[in-house]
Formats: C-alpha cells, sequence, structure tokens
C-alpha cells in the first residue's frame, strides 16, 4: 500500500516540514535537528524506493497519476493537467543523490544564525522543489517545480549570502529565469500539437474511463488522430511525458508534428522548439557560455546552500536535457549532436581553464563545476548506453564530490575568512585531518582510480569516442579536461597545504576539523569510495532503463 504514495511522499514530506517549522520556536539547534529529521524521513523514503524498485524492469515504476485540472475550452478541445509521478532508471538514482545532498546540506547549516527559521521553511521548500522536478513525469507539474526552485534559492543566497548576496541572487534568478521562459514557449508548443490518447478516447465514447485504455484503444486514436478523424472539440491536449515523447500522438498540421512545415526565418519550429529546450536546461547546467552566474552565486551563496547548488540542483538541467529534451525532440536531438559535444567539450576545457587560473577557492571549484558537468553532456550527445550510464552515473558523483569540495571551502572561509589560495601555505602542520579530507576530494575530483570521479569521466568518453556521429577530436579534446583538473586540484594542494606553515593573517584561528566536520567528511569520503569501487550501484538502476530509452529514441 504505501508503494502507491512513496514518490508523493518524498514530495510531501519537506513540503509540510516547512510549514511545521513556522510553528516551532525560533531556536536555531531545534530548526536544524527538526530540518534534518525531515530529511533523514526522506531517506527511509528512499530506502523503501529502493527496496521496491525492480532493476531489470525498464518502464516507469512506482507511478501516480491523478487528474488535477481539466478545462473545456469548445472548439479548442480540452485541457488535461495530471499530477503524474513515477520513477525509472533515468531519474532513481539523481532522487537518492537529492535526499543525500540535501541532508548533507542541512548538517553543514550550524554556520546560519541569522533568520534561522526562514532559512529551515526555505531550504525545506527548495528539497521538495527539486525532489519534485525529478519525479514529475507531465510537464506543467514539472515547469511548476522548476520555476519555484528558483524562490527560495534566490532568497538563501540573497538572505545570507556574502557581500554581494544581492548582485548574486539576481544574476542567478535572471540567467534561470530567462532559461525557464525558453522551456515555457517549447512547453506551449508542445501543449498545442499534441494530444492525450487516452483522455480522448474516453471523450469520443470508445471507453468508459481512462484505466480501460488498452494499447489497442490508444492504437485506434492514434489512427483517428492521423486520419484527421477527431474533431477539434473532442482533442484532449496534454503536458503528459508519455504522450508528448511519441510522434503518433501529435495533431497532423500543428506546429511541432514531426512532418510539420512551418518555419520561422527559414529555420523548421522543431528545430526552434529543440534549441529553445536545450538553452533552458542548458543554463541551470551550466554550460559555456550561459554559465557567468554560477561563480557569482557560489562565491556569494553560504556553504550549505552551495553544497545543495552544486551538488543536486545542477543536475536537473542535466536530467531535462536527457528526459525532456532528447525525449520529445530525438532526431533534432541526434542531428545536431555534434555542436552539442562540441559545446561539451568547449565547457570541460574552458570550465578547466578558468579553474587553473583562480586565486579564490570557491570559484576554482565553481568552474571545476563547469568543466566536469560538461561531460554530462557529451555523454548525453553520445547517444549510446555507454555515454547515457556515464552521464547519469557522472551528475551522481560530481553531487557527491562538489558537495565535500564546496564544504572544505567553507571549512577555512568559516574559520578565516579568507578563500585566497595564495594566503595559505603548509595548512598540513596546523589541520592534518582537514589536509587528508581535502587531498581526498581533489584526487578524487581530478579522476584517480578508485573513485567515482574517474568511473563517470571514463563512461562519458568511452561514450563520445564510441559515438559513429562525432567527430574523434571532440572527446580527445575533452581528456584536456581531466589534465586540467589534475593541474588545478594538484597545484592548489601543494600551495595550500605543504611547505613551511603560513596564514596571511592570525594563524591561531586555523583549528583542524571538530568531530563533527570529521563525521561528515568520512561520510561523503566514503561515499565517493564506494562508488568507486562499486560502480554498479548506479549501472544498476540506470542500465535497463537507459537501454530501453535508446531504442525508443532510435524509432522515434
Amino acid at each position: 500500500m504505501l508503494d502507491n504514495y512513496l514518490v508523493s511522499l518524498l514530495i510531501a514530506t519537506p513540503l509540510a516540514g516547512a510549514l511545521l517549522t513556522l510553528a516551532l520556536p525560533d531556536n536555531r539547534s531545534l530548526l536544524q535537528k527538526f530540518t534534518i529529521g525531515v530529511l533523514l524521513l526522506e531517506a527511509v523514503w528512499c530506502v523503501f524506493l529502493l527496496q521496491g524498485y525492480h532493476t531489470q524492469d525498464p518502464a516507469l515504476q512506482l507511478a501516480r497519476s491523478i487528474d488535477w485540472i481539466t478545462l473545456d475550452l469548445g472548439q479548442l478541445g480540452r485541457v488535461s493537467v495530471d499530477y503524474a509521478t513515477g520513477v525509472d532508471g533515468l531519474n532513481l538514482a539523481l532522487v537518492v543523490l537529492a535526499v543525500f545532498v540535501l541532508t548533507a546540506g542541512a548538517v553543514s547549516s550550524w554556520v546560519i544564525t541569522a533568520k534561522p527559521k526562514t532559512y529551515y521553511s526555505l531550504y525545506l521548500l527548495l528539497s521538495a522543489s527539486i525532489i519534485g522536478c525529478f519525479v514529475a513525469q507531465d510537464f506543467f507539474l514539472f515547469y511548476l517545480f522548476f520555476e519555484f526552485m528558483l524562490l527560495p534559492m534566490y532568497f538563501l543566497i540573497g538572505l545570507w549570502g556574502g557581500d554581494r548576496r544581492e548582485y548574486a541572487a539576481l544574476k542567478f534568478f535572471i540567467y534561470t529565469f530567462a532559461g525557464s521562459l525558453f522551456i515555457l514557449v517549447a512547453m506551449i508548443g508542445l501543449y498545442l500539437s499534441a494530444i492525450d490518447p487516452a483522455e480522448t478516447a474516453v471523450l469520443l465514447g470508445l471507453i468508459p474511463d481512462t484505466s480501460s485504455a488498452t494499447p489497442q484503444v490508444i492504437s485506434s486514436v492514434q489512427s483517428l488522430l492521423a486520419g484527421s478523424d477527431i474533431p477539434p472539440e473532442k482533442l484532449v491536449h496534454t503536458f503528459r511525458f508519455e504522450y508528448l515523447a511519441d510522434k503518433a500522438n501529435y495533431i497532423p498540421g500543428s506546429l511541432l508534428h514531426a512532418d510539420s512545415a512551418a518555419v520561422l526565418g527559414g529555420i523548421p519550429l522543431r528545430t526552434i522548439a529543440f534549441w529553445f529546450l536545450f538553452a533552458g536546461f542548458a543554463v541551470k547546467l551550466p554550460i559555456v557560455p550561459v554559465h557567468t552566474w554560477l561563480p557569482d552565486a557560489h562565491v556569494e551563496a553560504p556553504t550549505p546552500i552551495s553544497v545543495v547548488l552544486a551538488g543536486i540542483l545542477l543536475k536537473v538541467g542535466g536530467y531535462g536535457i536527457m528526459r525532456i529534451v532528447d525525449g520529445f525532440f530525438p532526431t533534432e536531438a541526434f542531428a545536431f549532436s555534434v555542436p552539442l559535444a562540441l559545446l561539451a567539450a568547449i565547457s570541460i576545457v574552458y570550465g578547466g581553464f578558468n579553474a587553473l587560473a583562480q586565486y579564490d577557492l570557491k570559484k576554482m571549484i565553481a568552474y571545476s563545476s563547469v568543466s566536469h558537468m560538461g561531460f554530462v553532456v557529451l555523454g548525453i550527445a553520445a547517444f549510446n548506453a555507454e555515454g547515457f550510464n556515464g552521464a547519469i552515473y557522472q551528475m551522481v558523483s560530481h553531487g557527491v564530490l562538489s558537495s565535500m569540495l564546496f564544504l572544505i571551502a567553507g571549512v577555512i572561509y568559516e574559520r578565516a575568512h579568507d578563500r585566497r589560495i595564495d594566503h595559505y601555505k603548509g595548512l598540513i602542520h596546523a589541520m592534518p585531518n582537514y589536509t587528508v579530507m581535502t587531498g581526498i576530494a581533489f584526487f578524487a575530483t581530478l579522476g584517480l582510480p578508485g573513485f567515482s570521479g574517474f568511473v563517470g569521466e571514463l563512461f562519458t568518453l568511452m561514450g563520445g569516442f564510441g559515438a559513429s556521429q562525432i567527430p574523434a577530436w571532440i572527446p580527445a579534446l575533452s581528456v584536456l579536461g581531466i589534465v586540467l583538473a589534475a593541474m588545478y586540484c594538484l597545484w592548489t594542494y601543494q600551495r595550500m597545504f605543504f611547505g613551511t606553515f603560513w596564514y596571511n593573517g592570525d594563524e591561531t584561528v586555523l583549528s583542524d576539523l571538530s568531530a563533527k566536520e570529521v563525521a561528515l567528511f568520512a561520510i561523503l569520503a566514503v561515499s565517493t569510495l564506494v562508488l568507486g569501487i562499486f560502480p554498479n550501484l548506479v549501472f544498476n538502476t540506470s542500465q535497463a532503463t537507459v537501454h530501453f530509452w535508446l531504442e525508443l529514441l532510435k524509432n522515434r
């Protein structure tokens, strides 16, 4: 019985927690413990989710669909919006990652002292929005969660950030809001062009309700649609992913029908819609040249929000490209796989060079995120099993590693209020435990075998080299990103931690990690090690769906 509500509980639990925080006393310790408790309950739901998930079944599982909004528009047909959720191999690992990272962010929120009630309420709202994005199976529902993420993140940066927090929060909001407008335009075009064959069958009187919609009934409605034998007022327009992804559900002559001759400025509308969707998710990822909001947001955001931003929020962009961009426009995605792979390679190399040039530790980590998320796009552009599985794994790996890296930056900043790499030397003498944890994070980030960073980069590069449509020089260029990662990680590590102890300030503030900091870092370090040694923990959840997904894309 619980299985029917598990996915919904993942959304409802933090939403309820956000409301309950408003009723609690304005006590920082109590509010943090409550928030951690809510997210630990989310972890319990994830355990049940994993137990109820069948790894060999590629289809959507633990799915739930409820009619939410139905609006009769007369001759324009009917609007149908469903509360539709579910998990499969494309999103299961990311849901688990989201709960893991959000819990780590909540634990590290001991640095937040001002307005704790507002902070933790917004944090739980953000948690619900992120998880909602991953599990939504209706484009309208997905877009609501996608947009709603902006609001709590804007305030979390703008109220608890650094000296230039207002600028960083505004830049984050403008970039991501502009990207979401591109998605909105494409979403409206898709809605106008496609129908829900099950609800259309009900409206036509072929079946009494949608639960009676057999494959034969769906096929009959699609045949009637192809022959233009359904009156416009009997068409039920939809936002459901499963229907938008099937070209047989598109109205002949509509804007985004596969055979549509509609153009704008000489460019087919389907091509424009494809690039609109890609641009919207590329901003969130982010990909060069729409990445400039990320370093500013990271530098000014408080440490736990940087953890969430890099650890999970960016992955919504990668997931959106895989599920929505490729899912709805597979022909265009394959046709433009070379420019997409080239954009990925540029991001990998450009992000690496910028990270190498930074003296601010947080900015260096931010640009490394731009570089490492480029591997995700490279894997998706490859359009093969190695690339897709590698992209999912890379998102999970980067989620763990970037969380650890930003916590490392937060430790030194909380003690010295100084992130300049060249202001520290020989920290191994004053902070030996901190040195060990930083070394693990850096070596895992540069792709040392045995850690998760190696596996993600390996499989995305294998996908790139194995893709017949992508010239070999593009993934070869991307290999330079691994070299650059080794350079900026090792340069920073050698500069800050080895040699004679020296700090450009009061050396007494540089105390080693506390017990709770050691515990948090140890969990993250063990996680990247376990994922590196047992990558099938991720691949087992994704590979069946990825093979099924690729076959669907090739046949559409």
